[in-house]
């Protein structure tokens, strides 16, 4: 991609109503840009990296063997009502009327039309155990929504639900979400910790939720020194009561949230099916969520510094940018320099050039603050000695690599990480 092509633009100073890092560095890098109070446009750059942490979370939930499904986001009352939700959820609930006064929510979360959905589709125990999920827009309405996409009303949500014969089967699955949900965070490059939690609104009896850990998360995880115990310090208040004081702590940022629902909703909404004996069970169920959008907030919460964002490669909404210096003043510089970045495109490379008419100091610092992992400065002094100066965004020296290996060194580097 073509910087001058990209619609993005840096800002030297964040907006003063931007209370958090990630907050300030998303609208700094030109990420994303507010329509209304906790709704937020993503930008070309800012979704370029929504849909990496997506398909990442996709691979993964796909090779669990879970079947992806999209749901209607407005979903009608009749179903919450049926669940005992409609009055209970309160105000977070986003509540319509059709023109023919019909009553409607945008959803916040899909347990009732999930639950509806095996009732009418399931009638076998030969289709259990069975996952299924989406990656889909959701909406609570925050009495005070702040910190940009961390805090926002409208984000992007992965959300599964699992359905059993039994409360056996369930445990499996869950400890197969459990498993999968570790594989996702790791890949998506996250320093991590699994918490025992409280179910909350979404009820049920066990849960886990998944925390990024960062100094600024608005969660304290409380744990025990040999590492037995990890919970929510509300978990660990309802487990240990005074005990708790005895528990080391840190800060945590949920993006994930694990439970195990039992028959909460398939006994309220009547979800059976036959057994093996032809006799009707009601299902048991899972149902596993992760906030895509905020986890890219989160990861910059905990890896950043004074510079700007420093993205794990896997997320990066470009591996590399390549910055020529003065192209624009020297033909055979800029014929090089486009000859190399069609290569590094032909080999797969995600690369950014930033072929914009500004001095060197302004594109080092864009590809800084936008937080690209990998750097390459080609002047005319280095296309005469045969070389490229290389940068990894973390590095505090630069190194000087011949040209001719270029292209196998980027991609080393980017395998590593």
């Amino acid at each position: 991609m073509k910087l001058s092509k990209l619609l993005t633009a840096t800002l030297r100073e964040a907006p003063a109503d931007a209370e958090i890092v990630s907050h300030k560095l998303m609208l700094r890098a030109g990420m994303v840009r507010q329509l209304a109070s906790g709704i937020y446009t993503w930008l070309p750059l800012g979704y370029r990296i929504l849909k990496k942490v997506e398909a990442i979370v996709r691979e993964e939930m796909n090779a669990a063997g879970a079947q992806e499904i999209l749901m209607p986001a407005i979903q009608p009352a009749e179903l919450w009502r049926e669940s005992k939700r409609w009055d209970q959820y309160g105000p977070e609930l986003l509540r319509i009327n059709d023109r023919h006064e019909r009553e409607f929510c945008f959803g916040p979360t899909h347990e009732e039309v999930i639950t509806d959905l095996a009732r009418r589709e399931v009638r076998s125990y030969k289709q259990l155990p069975i996952i299924l999920y989406q990656i889909q827009t959701k909406f609570r309405d925050e009495v005070r929504p702040r910190f940009g996409i961390m805090r926002a009303r409208e984000f992007l949500m992965k959300d599964a639900y699992s359905f059993h014969l039994n409360d056996e089967s369930l445990q499996e699955t869950y400890e197969q979400m459990y498993a999968t949900y570790s594989k996702i965070f790791t890949r998506l490059g996250l320093k991590f910790r699994a918490v025992i939690a409280d179910s909350g609104n979404i009820g049920g009896d066990k849960s886990h939720e998944f925390h990024v850990l960062a100094e600024s998360g608005e969660d304290q995880i409380v744990f025990s020194k040999n590492g037995d115990y990890v919970a929510s310090l509300e978990r660990a208040k309802a487990d240990l009561g005074e005990d708790a004081n005895a528990l080391e702590s840190a800060r945590g940022i949920e993006v994930g949230h694990i439970f195990q629902l039992g028959t909460k909703y398939s006994s309220s909404m009547k979800t059976n099916c036959l057994d093996e004996h032809g006799k009707s069970v009601t299902l048991t169920m899972g149902c596993y969520g992760i906030g895509v959008s905020r986890i890219v907030a989160a990861a910059i919460e905990q890896s950043h510094d004074e510079k700007g964002i420093i993205w794990p490669t896997s997320i990066a909404p470009f591996q590399l940018a390549l910055i020529p210096v003065n192209m624009h003043k020297s033909v055979r510089l800029r014929d090089a320099v486009i000859s190399l970045y069609d290569d590094l495109k032909s080999n797969n490379i995600d690369v950014l050039l930033d072929d914009r008419h500004e001095r060197p100091g302004v594109m080092f610092s864009d590809m800084e603050l936008i937080g690209i992992p990998h750097r390459l400065v080609f002047s005319e002094k280095g296309l005469d000695a045969g070389e490229i100066e290389y940068k990894a965004r973390q590095d505090d020296a630069n190194r000087y690599i011949q040209i001719k290996e270029i292209i196998t060194f980027i991609k080393e580097k980017i395998n590593d990480n």
